[in-house]
């Protein structure tokens, strides 16, 4: 939803900068798999030791990097490639998760157990993409929903930031949120396949 919005916008922003990337030499799939490789290792770094302002302020840069890679494929002069879309598509998965599983072992650490919320999150954060996958499989289109993967990185990056500035409850509310608006997005895929079949 909101990236629907905003990604004209956007657009216009980046384009200048993912030509910069392309005329250095950095491919979509390096930038992809950089900023992944840079959300992962930040999540499982940071996370765990209760560092939360800072580790959001450093995976929010590297998650940036997710603007670029698409930008990057459509102005290059081999376009966009399936095994491109296929590895963001991928490492999406393996980056919000990271995110996920990171503060799910903070809560486990401190007994929390809204460590089990943060784990319902990271299901239906797998389940909604794999919907949409097995939809196009099926010639289906399947991209709706209330929370797509950006408003569910917005969550969960302003509860962690929040979090590391001392607000109370910040992660209780973006866990809570995730999770309810993960199985509404969820319930609301299977609904859009089941009137398309």
């Amino acid at each position: 939803m909101i990236s629907d919005v905003l990604k004209p916008a956007v657009t216009r922003i980046i384009s200048p900068v993912a030509r910069f990337l392309l005329r250095i030499g950095l491919t979509p799939n390096s930038v992809t798999a950089i900023g992944a490789l840079g959300v992962v290792v930040s999540a499982i770094y940071f996370f765990p030791r209760g560092n939360f302002f800072v580790g959001t302020l450093v995976i929010t840069f590297f998650m940036l990097s997710d603007l670029f890679d698409g930008a990057m494929a459509r102005i290059s002069s081999r376009g966009a490639s399936k095994w491109g879309g296929f590895l963001d598509s991928t490492v999406d998965r393996i980056s919000d998760s990271s995110i996920l599983f990171a503060v799910s072992i903070y809560l486990i650490e401190k007994n929390d157990d809204l460590s089990i919320i943060y784990l319902v999150a990271i299901v239906t954060g797998m389940l909604i993409p794999y919907i949409r996958a097995k939809a196009e499989s099926m010639s289906i289109q399947c991209s709706g929903g209330i929370a797509e993967r950006t408003e569910r990185a917005i969550i969960v990056l302003v509860g962690t930031g929040f979090h590391g500035l001392g607000v109370s409850y910040s992660l209780a509310i973006s866990a809570w949120l995730l999770a309810i608006l993960g199985i509404i997005t969820t319930c609301q895929r299977l609904l859009i396949v089941k009137r398309a079949i």
